[in-house]
């Protein structure tokens, strides 16, 4: 947490305080104190699983809770307390942020408009207040543009400021916390989340709780996920090589296999081995399925003719078996019994991260990479979109509700680019579709 504008005095007033000190620690237990027993963790092993600095920032977030309340008898606050009694010692500035930093709400905020190291505007998603241009300047270095922080905003004297506990929210996060604040609010699935400043006081361990639910998962599952293909098969790379038989010439075997009801030919040498049944997933739960489709149908391999051979392409144990009981039939008589080489999706990850990249000029990957996605994205355009009910943006873009629906669309496929670091897709310009669907005024 940040220090400075009068906090490092408050701190050290609330540590040699026994009630406050005792009081510090019993917020701290709300905002943390979920997530730890859940996990069954204690609050040093944050720093360990989340990094260095989060423990502290969520220390930061329960400290500026304590500053927002007050405590019996006669409704005492610490931020009051402090300045009445050591107030003489802070600038007149500092004495300005800390009542401003009493007097503040957290909230969930989308950020926009950055100008890095000097402001960002941000839009309070909990009410319908207007969007304030903040002063900062470390934050404004890593976000990125439709980033959802939880922070609270701070008028200091004509600008704006936010607060030192910061928490970025992915989009699991922030769904956990308004969840939980319909639930806290007892709001219906339709009732519009609004909240009063008092209202997101009262709710403010909520945020870090959600970040915590959150954020604790993903670092404690410290295996890959189980990977299968679509039929539930564990993931397992089998290369198949089929040797030709004494005096057989690669026509004999192309002529074989264009009369294959199940292979779809791409190229005078290479097939795609389909299937017409639908892919039904029968992995463990919480394994990744791995799916492939060609004009509707699912792959289950490739086929390749090179030279004196035919080489079938699969990646399980058990395609490669189906495969190869195909092709020995229909090609009986043209090739032996095949070899097999098998690679397992940790190796073939090993050697991806192993294998030396070719030198492209970052002007020319860029240009590429730029040009691929103007020709995805325009396509995209006209096409169905599963988070737009299955409507085209275009489509959806005509109707007031539609239109929601196309805004947030865009933001999230802007803010997943934009959290490429050096990749060329970071410098992707998504103007141009705000602008071809109508939408440009909303792009704030």
């Amino acid at each position: 947490m940040a220090k400075g504008n009068g906090i490092d005095g408050l701190v050290g007033f609330i540590r040699r305080d026994d009630v406050w000190h005792q009081r510090m620690f019993e917020v701290l237990a709300e905002h943390i104190g979920p997530a730890l027993d859940e996990f069954d963790l204690e609050f040093g092993d944050l720093s360990e699983l989340l990094g260095e600095t989060w423990p502290m920032t969520l220390w930061g977030c329960a400290f500026e809770d304590l500053l927002a309340r007050s405590f019996d008898p006669g409704e005492t606050n610490v931020v009051e307390q402090y300045l009445k009694q050591r107030g003489w010692t802070e600038s007149a500035a500092d004495r300005e942020y800390l009542t401003g930093l009493r007097s503040a709400a957290p909230s969930l905020f989308e950020v926009s408009q950055i100008v890095p190291g000097k402001s960002m505007v941000v839009r309070d998603l909990l009410n319908a207040s207007e969007p304030v241009t903040v002063r900062e300047k470390s934050a404004t270095r890593s976000l990125k543009p439709w980033d959802r922080i939880a922070v609270r905003v701070v008028k200091q004297g004509d600008d704006y400021v936010i607060s030192g506990a910061l928490l970025q929210f992915s989009s699991e996060a922030a769904e956990l916390l308004l969840d939980g604040l319909r639930h806290t609010l007892e709001l219906g699935p339709r009732q519009t989340l609004t909240l009063t400043k008092d209202q997101k006081r009262g709710c403010a361990p909520l945020f870090a709780n959600a970040w915590l639910f959150a954020e604790l998962p993903k670092v404690l599952a410290h295996e890959l996920p189980t990977l299968t293909n679509s039929n539930g098969d564990p993931l397992e790379f089998h290369d198949l090589r089929f040797p030709f038989a004494a005096g057989v010439l690669q026509k004999d075997v192309i002529s074989r296999l264009a009369r294959h009801p199940e292979l779809l030919s791409y190229g005078q040498k290479a097939w795609s081995w389909v299937t017409t049944e639908p892919a039904t997933y029968g992995g463990a739960k919480g394994a990744l399925a791995m799916h492939t489709s060609k004009a509707g149908q699912t792959v289950l391999g490739y086929l390749e003719l090179m030279g004196k051979a035919l080489i079938l392409s699969v990646n399980s144990a058990e395609r490669a078996e189906a495969g190869r009981v195909m092709l020995m039939s229909a090609l009986d008589g043209l090739v032996k019994a095949p070899l097999t080489s098998i690679t397992t999706a940790e190796q073939a990850m090993a050697e991806q991260r192993d294998a030396p990249s070719d030198e492209v000029p970052p002007d020319v990957a860029r240009q590429i990479i730029h040009e691929n996605l103007d020709r995805h994205y325009r396509e995209t355009l006209d096409k169905p979109v599963p988070a737009l009910a299955e409507k085209t943006p275009r489509q959806a873009a005509r109707s007031t509700a539609g239109r929601k629906k196309v805004i947030a669309w865009l933001k999230h496929i802007e803010n997943a680019s934009a959290r490429e670091p050096g990749s060329p897709m970071a410098e992707y310009d998504f103007r141009w579709m705000w602008e071809e669907l109508g939408l440009l005024d909303e792009r704030v």
